[in-house]
């Protein structure tokens, strides 16, 4: 879908924002309101997460940005107990959506799960796809430092599967153990190894790989999942993997597993290299557009998709078509 002056409708689907009980809920818990935000080092990203009708819109506006999937920050939702984790989910998706309904033209959203509840995650999915007309879900990391290809966290998957929504599998913390022996001595000079340069890759990487070995896509072989950063370098190591896992006494579909389960998107990661080696390995009709906001600048990436070289048919997909398509969305309007 083209607007005037043939410019493409842009659909941004890894879009952050945060909701302002689970802050309180962060802050008593002994952390700083809005989880990555805290951590993240840069200026007035809680300000920026909070609010989604001034700032945001005026950004989304003046770099060519139609419509963002909102999805909720990093956040203490998943170290919680059960019973505030879902009570804290169901009050910020009702609120999320109260949001989305201001400007339907200009946001969708996906869900926030409880979790430590994991039966109790797969209902509030439910509800929030059938009744507040969410696309799926977003989780980040583990949950009580528990990686989510365990089978407590199934009901989860089953449901996805069942509503035929994907789940957005977003980096969280990194498991403390891998920092310690990989990179914890660096860390004082090169903060950022812990997130975005090289942690948050490789935890949620191992996190997919462990999905995949776990036979999740076996027991749910229409259950679709989305990463962010291209794929978290995954689709680079496909088919070395592919090879290695096999010489093994269990032979395994991996790449194709991959391939046929797994979406990626473009957030926090503008390069024109990795994208094109993504798309020979997964395909253009599985790679959506994404910014990763406010955490990164909406311009650099919509300056970067000006130079990609993809025909316009291409671009088209990872703008909107492909997000279209895989969530649903209405073709002239798209809707929370």
């Amino acid at each position: 879908m083209t607007t005037a002056a043939n410019k493409p409708f842009v659909i941004a689907i890894e879009e952050h924002y945060a909701d302002a009980e689970i802050n309180s809920a962060q802050q008593a818990a002994g952390g700083a309101g809005g989880g990555q935000a805290a951590r993240s080092g840069l200026s007035n990203v809680l300000g920026r997460l909070t609010d989604l009708h001034g700032e945001r819109i005026r950004d989304m506006d003046e770099s060519g940005i139609d419509l963002q999937v909102l999805s909720h920050a990093p956040s203490v939702l998943q170290t919680l107990n059960a019973e505030t984790s879902v009570e804290l989910a169901i009050g910020a998706n009702n609120r999320l959506h109260d949001e989305v309904a201001k400007r339907p033209d200009r946001f969708s959203a996906f869900a926030s799960l409880p979790s430590p509840d994991p039966q109790a995650a797969a209902d509030e999915l439910d509800r929030a796809v059938t009744q507040l007309g969410f696309k799926g879900a977003m989780l980040h990391g583990r949950t009580h430092g528990v990686y989510h290809d365990d089978k407590q966290f199934w009901p989860i998957f089953e449901r996805a599967e069942a509503l035929d929504v994907p789940i957005y599998i977003h980096p969280g913390p990194p498991h403390p153990g891998m920092v310690e022996a990989f990179y914890g001595d660096y860390l004082q000079d090169f903060p950022w190894l812990n997130s975005a340069a090289w942690g948050y890759t490789i935890d949620t990487a191992n996190q997919a790989m462990r999905m995949i070995l776990s036979g999740l896509f076996e027991e749910f072989p229409k259950l679709t999942v989305i990463l962010g950063h291209l794929g978290e370098g995954l689709p680079f190591l496909l088919d070395r993997m592919d090879e290695a896992l096999n010489r093994g006494p269990t032979a395994i579909e991996f790449k194709k597993t991959f391939c046929d389960h797994f979406y990626v998107t473009t957030s926090g990661f503008f390069s024109t290299p990795a994208l094109l080696c993504t798309i020979l390995q997964v395909g253009i009709d599985r790679v959506l557009f994404s910014v990763d906001w406010p955490f990164v600048e909406n311009a650099p990436g919509m300056r970067w998709m000006e130079t990609v070289p993809l025909s316009a048919e291409d671009k088209e997909k990872m703008f909107n078509g492909n997000a279209r398509r895989l969530l649903k969305m209405s073709p002239t309007r798209p809707t929370g």
